[in-house]
């Protein structure tokens, strides 16, 4: 299955067509970092299309249409993919194979199932817009097609932010829909996040003579004691409910087996409710005003959870309001309901929904795949999934 070129005949069935597209692009490699080569057969597919206006910065392309429509629509996908764990190259599955997941087999037991790495984030996704950017040509709205790269990794990286930032009339729209796996339900809004390190401080010496130091593991203790009293809470944005949650995610400390250790670092992920600014979640970790912001040297926390101690801004990422009161969202969230009875429900992982809320435009998440499946080893999606999508897309955009 590994490949170097998108294939799509377009004289083939609608379902024949999303099955080459989907096999191709899971075919590539394309790990954060190591999406160039899928990028280029984008680039390359894209440009096939006479229909499409075509802009690429780094590994990101942007396809527009030019119809003089009244509003435009942004469809969005990342290419590339957390780290492989043993599930590269993709295969398929056919009904029966034990690889396939038992809540798959019962939801889908007919359909034909793509196991692999990025499958479900969200190679799926960008496979149906593949296929809608080359088939359709005459829509009620203008469309534009972004498939950019460096997602799964820090903010900084983020393709789609580095157009937002240097080229935004290339996205500029009126409404945009985030490719992020969602079983094609609607899913709008996200939850913020922010990563840093809380540091505590001790004095070295000798694990013989341990009273002549101070013991910086020993005294983050407090700092676990502060996240477990922590008490995560739901909110209510926009009618749809938000769980947020504050977990220390990694622990380092200590320069030797026998020397007490001098500095000790929690690295903490705050995600917070499209109810707070990243500045309100600040207020809240650190006190107001803190003054802690990416780029800067560790700093004392004046108040918050974290009073007293030192942290050093890792990342840090907005979050986006529902936006269900845009008509698009409204007309959209009920031909999904219609067509597959699922309500519109909050996003809990952030996404880049969050880039357009920054600019004003109302944007949702909806793709094929299961969320739940989003970077396990045994990640996969039915292929009815895509048939769907594209179906509901087709229906909405024609």
């Amino acid at each position: 299955m590994p490949t170097d070129s998108i294939e799509c005949h377009m004289h083939a069935s609608e379902h024949e067509q999303l099955d080459e597209l989907f096999e191709s692009i899971m075919g590539m490699y394309s790990v954060s970092g190591s999406e160039h080569a899928l990028a280029d057969a984008v680039e390359r597919f894209l440009r096939g299309l006479a229909h499409l206006e075509v802009h690429r910065l780094g590994d990101t392309l942007v396809a527009s249409t030019h119809l003089n429509r009244a509003s435009r629509v942004v469809l969005a996908g990342h290419l590339d993919t957390v780290p492989v764990i043993d599930n590269f190259p993709p295969r398929w599955l056919h009904p029966g194979d034990p690889l396939i997941r038992k809540e798959i087999a019962e939801a889908y037991p007919s359909s034909a199932v793509m196991w692999g790495r990025g499958s479900a984030d969200m190679k799926a996704s960008d496979a149906v817009m593949l296929y809608l950017a080359a088939s359709l040509t005459d829509t009620r709205h203008d469309l534009t097609f972004v498939f950019y790269d460096h997602e799964e990794v820090a903010a900084e990286h983020n393709g789609l932010r580095k157009v937002a930032e240097k080229h935004p009339d290339w996205i500029r729209a009126d409404f945009a829909i985030i490719g992020e796996p969602t079983s094609c339900a609607i899913e709008g809004g996200c939850n913020g996040t922010m990563r840093f390190d809380v540091i505590t401080h001790g004095i070295a010496a000798h694990s013989a003579r341990a009273w002549m130091g101070r013991n910086a593991i020993h005294e983050a203790g407090d700092i676990l004691n502060r996240l477990n009293a922590f008490e995560a809470r739901k909110f209510i944005v926009d009618g749809l409910e938000y769980q947020e949650g504050l977990n220390a995610t990694m622990i380092s400390g200590g320069s030797g087996t026998n020397v007490i250790p001098e500095e000790c670092r929690v690295h903490v992920n705050y995600r917070f409710a499209p109810d707070k600014t990243v500045e309100e979640a600040k207020s809240l970790m650190f006190g107001e005003e803190s003054g802690i912001v990416l780029g800067s040297d560790e700093t004392r926390a004046p108040g918050g959870i974290f009073a007293g101690y030192g942290i050093l801004m890792c990342d840090e990422s907005p979050a986006a309001r529902p936006g269900m009161d845009s008509p698009l969202s409204q007309s959209l969230s009920e031909l999904v309901e219609r067509r597959t009875g699922q309500e519109p429900r909050a996003k809990m992982g952030w996404t880049d929904v969050a880039r357009f809320s920054q600019i004003g435009t109302p944007a949702v998440n909806l793709g094929a795949g299961n969320p739940l499946l989003a970077h396990k080893h045994d990640e996969q999606v039915p292929v009815d999934d895509l048939y769907v999508m594209a179906d509901i897309l087709k229906e909405w955009l024609s």
